[in-house]
């Protein structure tokens, strides 16, 4: 079956379908094709959740190495930004808990196979294009948000990925063919359809629905009701025409992909916060810094809107830069006074880890920074981090889902409004302050008032009992039911 013709069922112009096919002999003449190349798997467990985890990082190998079985379950990324890693980790904390033995399978790390390549290189324009969307107005305006609302939007957006994905099946060739396989990025679901793979779950990271997420042939799961509707009717993903609809087959609401750890301590977390409140104890602010720094003028005002209150022991702020030293650096640089405030804990994943287990009960002050190279240190660290948080400041990406009290900052994208919008329907989380002064006066209201905390974590226990954090289980489940027919 040719996907790049037919969409579920939906015919693509013979225009769009050309630029298909022209687009794929453009990868293959600048990256090759190796389509009947045998690459075999390895694997060894995964550096900072192997153990914590149970997660096994596999790689590219001259033999076959892994022996699967029915405990296995595959987790298909690859890392573009933190937070396609940050949802496969909620997968595979998930599959662990229920039994399974998850598998991180990273086409972006395949570097010597034409996937590696054709991913590194679109991954590089993207983060480019972040960066340029913060530093210019106008190209955000004109092109970085109409892209990411309305271009990826479009089923030939999708025609011409499924051409890309044709030459993504290689890598495939060691898996069974009808072994769990749960992707969090659209590729890798998109790759594993071709390469023949029968249980195949695209987890869908956005609330804004997109045909750059459809995998035809997956299913496909989504995180709330509204992205359901969405998906299910193809909505706008074709300008004045009307679309035939997904099958009910071909898609699941699951609710929000959060690793176990978060979810079985959901009750006692909460309890923890408003206990420090009544307490007197100062508020603790979580940033998660992306890897482009891309908020970087937002970032900067935030610090120095919360140093008095660090100051005076009011508050204090935990910064996890990933593993991106450079953003650390120019934080340091913009604002000098944080010096005085500050300890780093810089590639020592057992030290972040045993602060935040400390932190969790005992008392904290000041600011600390966190920076692992490492790239599974430097997202888990925010996991582990949330846990010992009252408020995460973050923009409204995969993080607007997870279920500790929220300040959403400046999306990077049209596409990430939608994911603000649900966070604050949901009332775990705050609508989207877009501009420094916004973003400083609701942080001004947290900070200066309990109740906004409390209210929001009186709201995460509803949304708790009500199974809306249950869906990286859920997902794991799908996966497996399809192999046990």
């Amino acid at each position: 079956m040719d996907r790049s013709k037919f969409i579920f069922e939906n015919e693509i112009s013979k225009k769009a379908y050309r630029k298909a096919v022209s687009n794929k002999a453009k990868y293959m003449r600048k990256y090759g094709d190796d389509g009947d190349k045998v690459f075999h798997l390895r694997c060894f467990p995964a550096p900072a959740i192997g153990e914590m985890l149970g997660v096994k990082n596999v790689e590219l190998s001259a033999l076959p190495e892994i022996e699967f079985n029915d405990k296995s379950v595959i987790i298909g990324n690859i890392r573009m930004g933190f937070g396609h890693y940050r949802i496969s980790m909620a997968i595979a904390s998930a599959a662990r808990a229920m039994g399974y033995e998850p598998y991180w399978f990273d086409l972006h790390s395949f570097k010597e196979a034409s996937c590696g390549k054709i991913i590194a290189h679109q991954n590089k324009l993207y983060s480019l294009g972040s960066k340029m969307s913060q530093m210019s107005e106008i190209f955000n305006r004109l092109v970085w948000e109409p892209l990411n609302s309305e271009g990826f939007r479009q089923l030939s957006y999708n025609s011409s990925d499924q051409k890309a994905a044709e030459l993504m099946t290689s890598v495939y060739r060691d898996l069974p063919k009808d072994i769990p396989f749960i992707a969090t990025h659209v590729w890798p679901a998109q790759a594993a359809v071709h390469a023949g793979l029968t249980n195949v779950v695209n987890a869908v990271p956005d609330n804004w629905p997109m045909a750059l997420h459809l995998a035809e042939g997956s299913v496909h799961t989504v995180q709330t009701h509204s992205a359901y509707l969405g998906y299910r009717a193809l909505r706008g993903m074709a300008k004045g025409r009307a679309l035939k609809p997904m099958p009910k087959t071909a898609i699941a609401y699951t609710g929000h992909y959060i690793d176990h750890e978060l979810v079985s301590n959901i009750e006692a977390d909460c309890h923890k916060r408003i206990e420090r409140m009544k307490n007197g104890s100062p508020k603790r602010w979580l940033m998660s810094v992306g890897g482009a720094g891309a908020q970087r003028t937002i970032f900067i005002s935030v610090i120095r809107k919360l140093l008095p209150y660090i100051e005076s022991g009011e508050a204090v702020l935990f910064i996890n830069v990933g593993d991106h030293i450079k953003v650390w650096k120019e934080l340091r640089q913009a604002i000098p006074e944080i010096a005085a405030f500050t300890t780093e804990h810089f590639n020592d994943f057992d030290e972040t880890a045993d602060f935040a287990e400390q932190a969790y009960s005992g008392e904290v002050s000041g600011i600390h920074a966190f920076c692992h190279s490492d790239i599974f240190a430097a997202v888990y660290s925010t996991n582990l981090l949330m846990r010992c948080s009252d408020v995460l400041i973050t923009k409204p990406s995969e993080l607007s889902f997870y279920p500790i009290p929220k300040l959403m900052i400046k999306r990077v994208g049209g596409h990430e409004a939608w994911g603000a919008i649900h966070c604050a329907e949901v009332g775990d989380g705050t609508y989207e302050c877009t501009t420094p002064a916004e973003t400083n006066a609701m942080l001004r209201l947290i900070q200066e008032n309990d109740d906004i905390i409390e209210q929001m974590c009186g709201n995460i226990l509803t949304a708790h009992k009500a199974g809306i954090y249950n869906g990286a289980y859920r997902a794991v489940e799908i996966a497996v039911k399809g192999r046990k027919k």
